[in-house]
């Protein structure tokens, strides 16, 4: 049997407002996205739909704010601001609120985004999806905010050593070529 791993941290609280750094990847990481030349992100059709739809993202959840975001060739990173005054109350958007259950804001915005996406390029293309999922990581702190909006800024300056490039780079060898850079920038 093949158990999935949770990828939310356990006991934490999604609803509750917040920033948070996600990654979403395209499933299998193809490069559906667009193609790095000289160190340049070039959108394609596909890239274009999912950087507008992003940024269309508050315009559909009134408390929800971006801050930094890159589309690369297979993935997206973005910084998210969860800033409600309300309590969350009711049925959501297919999230259920059973005992023990609370609505998990997060979690249905990049539902609905990858669902939006997923759809509208398919109407050109029909065969693109996402990952499952998506990675998330809750931003604690101004220190840590200003090193993810580095990583963010820079990351398709440094395509070749991103976790989500499969080249043959060892994935150690790249998160310790982002932890040393950031903190040398």
């Amino acid at each position: 049997m093949n158990i999935r791993k949770a990828n939310r941290l356990k006991d934490y609280d999604y609803s509750q407002n917040g920033f948070y750094f996600v990654t979403i990847c395209a499933k299998n990481r193809v490069h559906f996205l667009g193609e790095m030349k000289y160190d340049e992100m070039i959108l394609n059709e596909s890239g274009k739909i999912a950087e507008k739809l992003w940024l269309e993202i508050p315009n559909h959840f009134e408390d929800v704010k971006l801050v930094e975001s890159v589309i690369m060739p297979n993935h997206l990173h973005g910084i998210i601001i969860i800033d409600s005054d309300e309590e969350p109350v009711g049925n959501r958007h297919a999230c259920s609120l059973q005992e023990g259950r609370q609505y998990q804001k997060l979690p249905v915005v990049i539902g609905s985004y990858k669902s939006a996406v997923t759809r509208k390029i398919n109407q050109i293309h029909n065969e693109f999806n996402w990952q499952k999922s998506f990675y998330e990581h809750i931003i604690r702190n101004d220190k840590s905010l200003n090193r993810i909006r580095k990583y963010i800024h820079y990351n398709p300056l440094k395509w070749e050593y991103d976790q989500e490039n499969q080249n043959e780079i060892p994935l150690k060898q790249k998160k310790e070529f982002w932890k040393d850079f950031i903190k040398g920038t």
